[in-house]
């Protein structure tokens, strides 16, 4: 911890790699449950079982983890592999808006989920394609 008692990683921050995996499985969970996110559903066909390993790697590393998504799959290059989606200002949306309610579900820290949610929120605007 910093001077300040903030962690000194998003990571550690979160509570390390079981809740990382809490966060990412309350993310896919709420896009299958909640009908608000329907659209970002209908962009993962099939099952979830992939995407929420994917996410799990990434968001470890990108948090400040292990880099587990870089040791299997190399540098992530989110914009690249996300072109073949429709990526839309709704599809943002609803990205944004259901990991934020995942992470308030999952009680992060208030100043984090403020901090991530603006992160995730241009990261998602950069992934627009359409």
């Amino acid at each position: 911890m910093d001077s300040d008692n903030t962690p000194a990683t998003a990571f550690a921050w979160v509570g390390g790699e079981a809740a990382v995996r809490r966060l990412v499985d309350r993310f896919y969970d709420l896009m299958d449950l909640e009908p608000g996110y329907a659209q970002l559903r209908a962009a993962h066909p099939g099952g979830l079982d992939s995407a929420r390993d994917k996410l799990f790697w990434f968001l470890c590393g990108w948090l400040g983890g292990p880099d587990h998504y870089i040791e299997r799959f190399g540098h992530p290059r989110l914009r690249a592999r996300h072109m073949p989606f429709k990526i839309g200002i709704a599809e943002r949306d609803q990205w944004v808006a259901c990991m934020a309610q995942a992470m308030a579900e999952c009680e992060l820290d208030p100043a984090l989920q403020q901090r991530l949610t603006e992160s995730f929120m241009g990261t998602a605007d950069w992934m627009r394609n359409i």
